[in-house]
């Protein structure tokens, strides 16, 4: 996994993996050879293996920051109004240890990476905002004091160029949202200022079958399919 690719700083970004451990594992084999790797977020939530996740997570990325769902796992019926994330983040509550909880508490809120690119999970300022692809523009301020800003939590893998600088979204390796079913990641070359967008297929199949085993909503497996 360590690049040998002399004179690029090459960082592996993921983010929202949401316990989907099959897409994980799939994206851990597909990954090329990079420098660092770092989480935008949400590692819990959703999907049946939060604790697993996590211990991946922790094992080997380089920086992560604290999405909505790794805040909120203690309070799940803040989302009372959305069945699935309530249901997974009442099953996250029950199968993580309570070291890996205080891991989860303690996560920053935005960091540095590469030295000059900010990781956040949601809007920078605007804490649980998102910013959809049309909206990356509106991070022009942001861009002042980075090369760069690496953002999740829309699920939706974009990037854009703005007076040189990157703004992007990795997609969500564990439950993507723009109608590609793929696990998504991507690899940033930090020197090159450059964004390759990836996909993996895994075994859906296998989550569905565990979603159906834990008792979480059918829909939790089923959206997984077409990536809504």
């Amino acid at each position: 996994m360590v690049s040998e690719n002399y004179g690029h700083m090459r960082v592996a970004l993921l983010s929202d993996i949401h316990g989907n451990l099959p897409a994980l594992e799939a994206v851990f084999e597909d990954l090329p050879p990079v420098d660092s790797v770092v989480c935008a977020g949400d590692i819990v939530g959703y999907n049946p293996w939060p604790a697993e996740c996590v211990n991946l997570i922790q094992d080997v990325c380089d920086a992560v920051v604290m999405g909505n769902h790794d805040r909120m796992v203690k309070r799940p019926h803040q989302y009372a109004s959305n069945p699935m994330a309530e249901a997974g983040l009442e099953l996250a509550y029950e199968a993580l240890s309570n070291s890996q909880l205080e891991w989860l508490e303690s996560l920053p809120r935005r960091v540095t990476i590469a030295e000059e690119y900010l990781l956040v999970h949601d809007h920078p300022k605007h804490q649980d905002k998102y910013v959809f692809p049309h909206e990356f523009p509106t991070l022009r301020p942001y861009l002042d004091d980075y090369a760069g800003v690496i953002i999740g939590h829309t699920h939706i893998q974009h990037e854009a160029l703005i007076d040189g600088r990157l703004i992007v979204n990795p997609g969500s390796v564990g439950q993507p949202r723009d109608s590609s079913p793929g696990a998504a990641y991507a690899i940033l070359d930090a020197d090159q200022q450059e964004f390759e967008a990836r996909r993996v297929d895994y075994d859906v199949d296998r989550v569905l079958s565990k979603v159906e085993e834990t008792g979480l909503p059918v829909k939790t497996g089923t959206r997984l399919l077409d990536g809504s």
